[in-house]
């Protein structure tokens, strides 16, 4: 006879198999993509570690925010609209995506000015994914940087990363202070 474990054990697997939903649905998406680096890692690996990254440093469970953060680059990198978000994950997913998604009809260095001067203004939710990713792509140029970046576009790039993060009102305690180790450790890295 089911009684209020049964309920709990059931909104739990709905909420595993949301998520696990939208790390395939995200799989599928950037499927062939590779970061930049020199090991050339296969994209989702990407958004594994932010999903998983924002999933370390909540206190409490928060489905949807996981799994804007396993979609966070699929309205900017897949041409993937809001709408076909929200179809499959509902608005407040598809409202968080939106929120840390570049318009990439925008040049690039436009796009890098737009995240300083926008920071300030995300939501807390949102502000966990861009410190989260942020840190995945300090990590990604610390561990194999693109074969083509010199060590000053490599610093441009973590000075930049560092401007965005220092812009957010609410950031995480958790995930700054992962920031803010990575960033040390490109720090120590060069005077090293």
């Amino acid at each position: 006879m089911p009684g209020n474990g049964s309920s709990n054990t059931e909104s739990h697997l709905q909420s595993i198999q949301a998520i696990l939903q939208a790390a395939n649905f995200a799989a599928e998406k950037h499927a062939g993509q590779k970061r930049k680096g020199a090991a050339a890692e296969p994209y989702v690996n990407h958004l594994l570690e932010v999903a998983h990254l924002v999933s370390s440093a909540i206190s409490e469970p928060d489905t949807n925010l996981i799994i804007a953060a396993l979609l966070h680059d699929v309205i900017e990198d897949c041409g993937v609209s809001k709408g076909d978000v929200e179809e499959l994950f509902g608005g407040d997913v598809a409202d968080l995506v939106a929120e840390v998604t570049d318009d990439k009809t925008l040049p690039k260095a436009e796009r890098k000015r737009l995240q300083v001067v926008n920071a300030p203004k995300k939501s807390v939710r949102a502000q966990m994914i861009k410190l989260a990713d942020k840190i995945s792509n300090l990590r990604a140029i610390l561990n194999s940087p693109p074969v083509d970046w010199s060590l000053e576009r490599r610093r441009e790039y973590f000075v930049w990363a560092k401007r965005v993060v220092d812009g957010l009102t609410a950031p995480n305690p958790f995930l700054k202070a992962e920031f803010d180790a990575t960033y040390a450790m490109f720090e120590t890295a060069i005077q090293g």
